[in-house]
């Protein structure tokens, strides 16, 4: 595992501090990415084991302070005004959509209501309501209080959930500053009409499809999927693909032949990285879900033609102000990814201290693998959500002569080159105030 995923959906923020700390001294090259619930809607828990709901049965929801337990008859809210603004006839959702009903009559704060389609519910599932019917801003006051404090544990990455707009990043951005890789969670139609401006604003993007798909028509999320991970990497931003990607291991050891493949295809369209979430989270057996994962991905990265990928990549998009630096370290992207394939270089070099010059090269998706040589872990540890990227520790240099003599003897050391390689070396002008990857360099290894 590269990246764990903290929630904070569930319990208090000790917890989540607890959590964190127990990942990072278990794994400390681990990134961590703290994914703000946002205005998230569930119901009060269900029993150990959790229920099944029988289609056609009746069951009441109600504000949670009415049903603080929720079980098959009855189901409690956390946000009382969604039960009490439903009308008759809309239709609810629970978790990523499998189970749904219908609102049948008002029972005073109460809503009767029939099971359209039944199935098994446990924990704490999510509640999806016609749009209409309630308006939540996001991020909540309670995600900005959780995040100024876990900002104190040294976390790399947030994601921001719900997003409708460029604007609702703003103020996790401000907390953040720019050290911090903030990411769009994609699951509102809003969201794709923004999609330019959620990009320059964010630095990394998740196709989070459970809640997506029940917010859309189920037949464009594959269709949604493929825009955003194109337009993600127009942008030069890593994408991760989430949500129900192997959903049967939550309850079995092995995975559908319909989810291998959905892992695969999304590997083929690009992604920088593939997530679970029940898989992970409530699943029987979280280290086979995670170690499956891997291998269908290790598998298909085999088939991935890269220099396809190259030779039909789409222009960088800079938005309407994009800076000279930013354009300049994406032509020498572009420059590096020719001289690999020309070279047949042994491995691209990034040295890098942001992950700037990594990332700009992992856009490419070349053949050769890449290796960003830092001084910083931290910065190794956000790369974790790069495509293809591999990460060496080095000492901070003082030139960009020396930056690249250490890079270079670093990679091998770790075996990635040995004599003979031709290797193409990436890296910035140091001291320069506005970061510019402005360097490239083939070496041959001796």
């Amino acid at each position: 595992m590269d990246v764990a995923r903290l929630p904070l959906a569930h319990g208090t923020i000790d917890e989540a501090v607890a959590r964190l700390r127990r990942v990072r001294e278990a794994a400390p090259d681990v990134g961590i990415l703290v994914d703000l619930p946002g205005p998230k809607i569930r119901t009060t828990p269900f029993p150990e084991g959790g229920v099944v709901l029988a289609t056609g049965s009746e069951v009441v929801l109600s504000p949670h302070d009415l049903t603080p337990h929720s079980s098959a008859t009855d189901i409690g809210v956390s946000v009382p005004e969604l039960v009490e603004s439903l009308q008759e006839g809309d239709k609810i959702a629970l978790g990523d959509g499998g189970v749904s009903l219908m609102a049948e009559k008002r029972q005073g704060r109460s809503m009767k209501s029939r099971v359209l389609a039944g199935g098994k519910v446990q924990g704490r599932p999510g509640v999806t309501a016609p749009a209409s019917r309630l308006a939540l801003k996001t991020p909540t006051p309670d995600d900005l209080e959780r995040l100024e404090v876990l900002l104190e544990e040294g976390i790399e990455s947030v994601a921001v959930s719900f997003v409708r707009t460029a604007s609702d990043l703003a103020e996790v951005r401000a907390l953040t500053g720019r050290g911090i890789l903030v990411c769009a969670k994609m699951e509102t139609p809003e969201a794709l009409e923004d999609i330019d401006n959620i990009l320059q604003a964010a630095d990394s993007l998740m196709v989070a499809r459970g809640d997506l798909g029940v917010r859309v028509a189920l037949e464009e999320v594959p269709h949604i999927q493929k825009k955003l991970i194109r337009s993600s990497v127009a942008w030069g931003r890593p994408v991760i693909t989430a949500t129900q990607m192997l959903e049967s291991m939550i309850s079995s050891p092995v995975p559908t032949r319909a989810e291998v493949t959905d892992v695969a295809n999304a590997v083929f369209d690009g992604t920088s990285a593939v997530m679970l979430s029940g898989e992970s989270a409530v699943g029987i057996d979280p280290v086979n879900a995670v170690a499956t994962m891997a291998r269908i991905a290790r598998r298909a990265d085999v088939e991935f033609d890269s220099y396809a990928w190259g030779r039909n990549l789409p222009a960088q998009n800079f938005g309407s102000e994009g800076p000279a630096g930013a354009r300049i370290t994406a032509a020498i992207g572009a420059a590096a990814w020719r001289a690999s394939v020309e070279e047949n270089a042994a491995v691209i070099i990034a040295c890098t201290n942001t992950g700037a010059t990594a990332r700009a090269i992992a856009r490419w998706r070349p053949a050769a693998p890449i290796v960003a040589a830092t001084p910083f872990s931290f910065t190794a540890r956000q790369l974790t959500t790069s495509w293809g990227v591999d990460t060496v520790l080095v000492p901070e240099a003082k030139t960009t002569d020396e930056a690249v003599s250490q890079a270079v003897e670093a990679v091998r050391r770790g075996g990635y080159a040995k004599a003979g390689d031709v290797v193409v070396v990436l890296a910035g002008s140091l001291g320069d105030p506005e970061p510019v990857t402005d360097t490239l360099r083939l070496v041959r290894i001796y």
